[in-house]
């Protein structure tokens, strides 16, 4: 391997990263997530969602203007991901389990009903919000999983589908090569015993990193990875992603939904699930108070059911960013707050409230030229910044040595 492809490469998929970066935050509105002005009945209809939504959230608007129903505008805005093979981390194209099969969890939840739906482990159906929505109007369970869950999606008209993409393929395969099937074997941060990875120098050459980073780029090129999307494929089997896609909505008529979708952990260990599936930790919705939802680092949200304590921190009178920044220092204290540990977690909630106020916070900032994002539209579309509780961003989980990201390569 030559440093001179190596940086070509990385030179290749930063600039596109920036290209993405820059067209995604051209409607940023520098505003304070301050509430909704109200109209005729005191309401307005307001959608927000996770970054990956910008591109789909006006259709949901469009439809929530025109009458539709608060989950129906939901599902619209995340079924975009979903049904997009370029997504990598939601339905269709999602990066696989270490079996190199892909499964999708989903939640939803229906204020005018009060009524919930939820799926876990689904194979071959990408839709799997809508799946979730149809499991709370047409049985009396809130929650199905793994194959039972597919085949009811497959018995309901779900069509059956291959969600596995060439280009997943091909990074899981990487992957595999790569790292084998170890990675989320090993103990936790809540072992007794864990100890921090020893952190590589960030200003390292390329050729002074490990040797099985320095074959990555090659084994990607021998695999038949695009160029183009060769140092996008180190990093996510240096890096696993956990995307995900919350969206939460509102009405004028003061009507609430709350919808999370997603393939999980990238080369997770089969039938694990995350918070996505889970009612009051994916996300959760009070129409008499507000919904909430999360994506991040699904077990750290499980454990303090997330979405509800958001929920209830606002019935209690929290104001939208108080609720969700207490949620954040219970993750930091289920660590003691030993930053050793935190900054391994990325955890970021959605919250809107009955009155529309809104805010998204998040456990970091994130690098200072790409911070972390959320989408709105309460009439105009843009992005904002979220909250953080730390400034940087978070280290990779599982903590594994990787290419310096960000460096001013010469």
């Amino acid at each position: 391997m030559k440093r001179r492809d190596f940086l070509s490469g990385l030179a290749v998929t930063s600039a596109a990263m920036a290209a993405g970066q820059s067209a995604n935050t051209t409607e940023k509105a520098n505003s304070q997530n301050t509430p909704a002005a109200p109209q005729a009945g005191g309401k307005k209809n307001v959608i927000i969602c996770a970054r990956n939504g910008i591109n789909y959230i006006e259709a949901g608007y469009e439809r929530l203007v025109k009458g539709a129903d608060t989950l129906d505008a939901a599902i619209t805005v995340v079924s975009g991901p979903e049904n997009d093979p370029n997504d990598d981390s939601v339905g269709l194209g999602g990066l696989p389990n270490e079996e190199c099969v892909v499964e999708l969890d989903s939640c939803c939840m229906h204020g005018p009903t009060r009524r919930a739906g939820s799926v876990g482990g689904v194979h071959d159906i990408k839709n799997v919000a809508a799946l979730a929505k149809t499991v709370m109007e047409h049985t009396g369970h809130v929650m199905l999983a793994g194959e039972g869950a597919s085949k009811f999606g497959l018995l309901m008209g779900f069509p059956k589908e291959n969600l596995l993409t060439e280009n997943s393929r091909k990074i899981w395969q990487l992957w595999k090569e790569a790292n084998s099937n170890q990675d989320w074997w090993g103990p936790n941060m809540n072992d007794p015993d864990w100890k921090p990875p020893t952190a590589l120098q960030a200003d390292a050459d390329v050729e002074d990193q490990p040797q099985y980073v320095q074959r990555l780029y090659a084994m990607a090129e021998n695999i038949g990875i695009a160029p183009d999307r060769r140092m996008d494929a180190i990093h996510k089997v240096l890096n696993p992603p956990t995307g995900t896609i919350n969206c939460s909505v509102l009405n004028e008529k003061g009507e609430m939904s709350s919808v999370t979708t997603t393939s999980g952990l990238a080369w997770k260990i089969p039938g694990r699930l995350g918070d996505s599936p889970i009612i009051g930790a994916g996300c959760y919705c009070d129409q008499d108070v507000g919904a909430a939802g999360a994506t991040g680092n699904g077990e750290e949200n499980i454990k303090v059911a997330g979405a509800h304590t958001i929920v209830e921190n606002m019935r209690k009178g929290m104001s939208p960013e108080e609720a969700g920044m207490d949620a954040l220092k219970r993750i930091a204290r289920n660590y003691n707050n030993d930053m050793a540990k935190i900054k391994f977690i990325s955890m970021v909630y959605y919250i809107l409230r009955k009155d529309g106020a809104y805010t998204s916070v998040s456990m970091w900032s994130g690098a200072q030229e790409h911070p972390i994002t959320f989408a709105v539209h309460d009439g105009a579309k843009r992005m904002e910044k979220c909250k953080p509780l730390y400034q940087g961003a978070a280290s990779s989980w599982p903590p594994m040595p990787k290419v310096p990201r960000n460096r001013p390569w010469n």
